[in-house]
């Protein structure tokens, strides 16, 4: 049977989803953190306890919309109508996360918590189907890789348009008020955002089919997943607290709550098949995936990576460089090569393999961002050059991880005959944001140990050593870190050939 080869006009269709994501996750987020330290008002403490809390809880909410989405049947698909009901939610609460109320310091923390956590469950509702929609429009790993190259060259056209322009936008739109100017642009990103999310909806379509393995209701399910909810929560809980307070009683608390969840684990997979339910089996096949538990940390560990990186730029060019409008031109650099770095992606994996590439790009990167120590601040040119070859390798590693993830799915339906291609594309928009909280609370929480407080300039000087860690070896660790754990993943070119060759022999005959 051939696999049918996607058209151009659709892979810019999907692409155009990311680009409008993007405008939210890549750019606007990448300058979060700075609103709220110096134009909203909260402390860096404050508002790394923020990014924390609100990141790790809505990773719960991507696993329930992984298996809602799964479970969805219409004429349109199962992932399509959740991104067009999403959509104007995700514009909306764009606008309120940067919006400034006159109010006093406990409430304006209060409205801070309110509108993100609305921001992060609306782009919950929109891009985890988003994603998984890559996994069902062609069965095809190779036109997948092409698909994700186009995928993040739109992703990073997105943040582009944010991180580029927004900081002389607000400059413009707020004539010295940036609390004005940082709203009245984000009007602008929110309708663009939606006219782009409804050229997703309307120009791709939705192709594989896998047999349905369930009767059981959704509401049935969904109440299934409340019961497992607990060795999901506790061990970010204990993540958390460790990360935010690093002192032995959390320490002793984290140890204690993996033993557990390690027993709790080994105990689920001991159970009888027939005597699991559905979301007990998923979790399962899950935890069974060797493939998909290494793209889980991986997810995690690149992600840290880049957004540490992307989480100290504005404060590095604002205080180290002293020129904060400089930021958006390199944050535009670093957009421009990731596009290049997105579309050539296809062409090393053809030669090497997703494997090698991948752990070529880890490190690669990682000497790159080790040597921004070593740069000084009158050095712009070679600033923006070792930022840009640095980004050229990292924007593989997105490119690379959403394609392998679709694999993962594969080996899972291959081995079991079952396919939850929401829930494992939803782990991936989970550690994603995952460690898109742990990255930006880890730069406020090594700026709040440096002592900066953002409504005084005064502090921002001795916070200088903390700003040129978390842009040179901070992240390279991670980069680093990442490599190691890519050397063991399992699905080698042929072993992804045989996959994809009996899958498709399985689908025809049912």
């Amino acid at each position: 049977m051939q696999i049918e080869q996607l058209k151009l006009q659709e892979k810019i269709a999907y692409a155009l989803g990311d680009a409008a994501a993007n405008l939210v996750w890549r750019g606007a987020l990448a300058y979060l953190a700075v609103f709220y330290t110096d134009t909203f008002g909260i402390s860096a403490s404050a508002a790394a306890l923020l990014f924390l809390v609100v990141r790790l809880s809505d990773g719960i909410t991507d696993i329930i919309m992984g298996m809602v989405a799964d479970r969805t049947n219409t004429r349109w698909g199962k992932f399509r109508p959740w991104i067009f009901i999403s959509t104007p939610f995700l514009g909306l609460f764009m606008v309120l996360c940067f919006t400034t109320p006159d109010w006093s310091a406990q409430n304006k923390l209060i409205y801070a918590y309110a509108t993100y956590i609305g921001l992060t469950l609306a782009y919950t509702f929109n891009n985890v189907p988003y994603s998984a929609l890559m996994g069902v429009m062609t069965s095809s790993d190779v036109e997948r890789t092409s698909l994700s190259g186009f995928r993040f060259a739109g992703a990073f056209l997105g943040g582009l348009f944010v991180m580029g322009f927004l900081p002389d936008m607000v400059a413009y739109f707020g004539s010295g008020n940036d609390a004005i100017g940082y709203q009245y642009s984000m009007y602008v990103f929110s309708a663009l955002l939606m006219f782009l999310m409804l050229i997703t909806v309307a120009g791709t379509k939705e192709r594989v089919v896998p047999v349905a393995s369930t009767d059981s209701s959704l509401s049935r399910e969904v109440i299934d997943l409340s019961k497992q909810l607990p060795f999901i929560l506790l061990p970010l809980l204990a993540i958390t607290l460790f990360f935010y307070y690093r002192s032995l009683p959390t320490f002793v608390f984290l140890v204690l709550i993996a033993a557990f969840t390690a027993f709790a684990i080994k105990r689920l997979k001991n159970q009888p098949e027939s005597e699991r339910s559905r979301v007990q089996q998923d979790m399962v096949d899950l935890l069974s995936n060797k493939p998909w538990l290494i793209l889980l940390a991986l997810g995690f560990l690149t992600m840290m990576f880049n957004g540490i990186k992307y989480g100290v730029v504005a404060y590095y060019f604002k205080y180290y460089v002293g020129d904060e409008l400089l930021a958006g031109k390199y944050f535009a650099a670093l957009l421009i090569v990731s596009v290049i770095g997105a579309l050539c992606t296809e062409f090393f994996v053809k030669r090497w393999g997703r494997k090698q590439v991948f752990i070529m790009a880890l490190i690669a990167s990682a000497v790159l961002t080790t040597s921004m120590y070593l740069v000084g601040a009158e050095q712009i040119s070679l600033i923006f050059i070792l930022g840009c070859s640095a980004e050229f390798f990292a924007a593989m590693m997105p490119t690379l991880f959403f394609s392998m993830l679709g694999d993962s799915a594969d080996y899972s339906e291959w081995r079991t005959g079952r396919r939850a291609t929401g829930l494992v594309y939803s782990a991936g928009t989970f550690v994603q944001k995952t460690g898109g909280g742990f990255a930006g609370a880890l730069v406020l929480v090594v700026l709040a140990s440096y002592g900066y407080n953002g409504m005084d300039v005064n502090t921002a000087v001795q916070s200088i050593p903390g700003m040129l860690l978390l842009m040179s070896v901070i992240p390279s660790v991670f980069a680093l870190l990442g490599a190691a754990v890519m050397m063991a993943y399992p699905i080698n070119n042929q072993m992804q050939a045989t996959m994809t060759t009996e899958l498709i022999a399985r689908r025809a005959s049912v």
